[in-house]
């Protein structure tokens, strides 16, 4: 990826619906150039797909809090196994440092993300874990 390509990704993580003229104008490069581009990313597998990203305050009712997760021994691939069949695990991340894992949670209420937690907790090779609640988020655009 050169300085293009990673402009043009930074462009389409600000708004994915924007037009390749306009996407072309601020990167200074033909429409032509954009549309080879993306066409290249997205066969590279470097651009898997579009997504619609929504305020917080969209979905009020969505709790949502991150849990940073320690595993003993050789179990990493069961316990990602079951934390992705878990219904309030939203995304799973591979981490380095003290965590192995960090597991986004999201749920209808504090009960149910007790439930949650719980349930985790549960899973054989979990040796401990820490979550924190999401209060707000900031974006850099």
């Amino acid at each position: 990826m050169d300085n293009i390509d990673q402009a043009l990704i930074s462009l389409l993580r600000q708004n994915a619906r924007e037009s390749v003229a306009t996407l072309a104008g601020k990167l200074g490069v033909s429409r032509g150039t954009v549309t080879n581009r993306m066409d290249r990313l997205e066969r590279d597998g470097l651009i898997v797909g579009y997504s619609v990203r929504l305020r917080p305050d969209v979905q009020p009712d969505v709790l949502r809090a991150w849990m940073s997760i320690e595993i003993t021994g050789n179990d990493t691939r069961r316990v990602m196994a079951s934390l992705l069949g878990e219904p309030g695990v939203a995304a799973l991340h591979s981490t380095n440092g003290r965590w192995d894992l960090l597991a986004e949670l999201q749920v209808a209420s504090l009960e149910a993300l007790s439930q949650v937690l719980e349930r985790i907790r549960l899973i054989k090779g979990i040796s401990n874990s820490e979550t924190s609640i999401h209060l707000e988020s900031f974006r850099v655009s």
